[in-house]
């Protein structure tokens, strides 16, 4: 990571996080900070709970115990009113999308617009049409509906509507799952694009290794309950830990690398 980095301010914030279900305990005093213009990924095996802390953060999972922290805001015990707030500042992008199928590209990404604001709906179409350009999809997707869409297309849909309300935080669930390796890259490609020219944040959940040579800043490994390890990709793969050698020590682990060299 660069200096410049290391000297921007922290986004996310997580103390002593304690997440379960029932007896079972996802993670136990879990600790992650996340700055400001970072591509992070959270990995491990299966599991470790990475869904499940992305899902505390993003407040659709209430912790057992701990702190969260976005923006420098407590959101453990938030209000509903001031989470809805908080929302507007971050989007996100669902594994499958999670595009209302009756509704077009262009009325899915205005629905954080109608939500969060009373534009008119001539403007909110507006900025709908720019965000589906954002997102390098051609001008004709607006009027589409999600099931005349490749998938390459219906992530970089979801991709606009988590980008219709000018987020500073962008929380990305397994983004390229699912799409074959030229659409892969490309959507690779365009979240380092988006990082780089909005000063975006970004936060994945992904098991693409190709993805995380190509597109992050550092990687956060889980496992044990917690962050094992949380560091650029060429310093986390030397990291002498069982969990994290067998991760990464095998063939695809190794011919990812090689193309993240090339």
């Amino acid at each position: 990571m660069s200096v410049a980095t290391l000297a921007e301010p922290l986004i996310i914030v997580v103390r002593d996080l304690v997440t379960g279900f029932g007896p079972v305990i996802i993670h136990e005093n879990l600790d992650l900070d996340i700055r400001r213009g970072e591509v992070v990924a959270l990995v491990g095996g299966s599991g470790s709970g990475k869904t499940t802390l992305l899902r505390a953060i993003i407040m659709l999972l209430r912790p057992l115990a701990g702190s969260i922290k976005l923006f420098g805001q407590e959101i453990v015990g938030i209000s509903d009113a001031a989470a809805f707030r908080l929302r507007r500042r971050f989007g996100m992008l669902f594994q499958q999308g999670a595009l209302f199928s009756s509704l077009s590209v262009r009325e899915n990404v205005g629905v954080p617009l109608r939500e969060h604001t009373r534009l008119p709906a001539r403007q909110i179409a507006e900025i709908a049409d720019l965000k589906i350009a954002l997102a390098g999809l051609p001008a004709d997707a607006g009027d589409k509906l999600p099931r005349e869409l490749s998938g390459g297309m219906l992530k970089r849909a979801a991709l606009a509507r988590a980008l219709a309300l000018d987020p500073a935080l962008l929380f990305l669930d397994e983004p390229t799952a699912g799409l074959d390796p030229v659409s892969a890259g490309a959507f690779d490609d365009l979240v380092v694009q988006l990082k780089e020219s909005l000063g975006l944040t970004v936060v994945m959940v992904t098991h693409d290794l190709d993805t995380l040579w190509q597109a992050t800043d550092r990687v956060a490994f889980l496992g044990e309950k917690r962050v094992i390890a949380f560091e650029p990709m060429r310093a986390l793969t030397r990291f002498e830990h069982p969990l994290i050698q067998a991760y990464f020590a095998g063939p695809r682990g190794r011919a990812a690398e090689n193309r993240g060299a090339e």
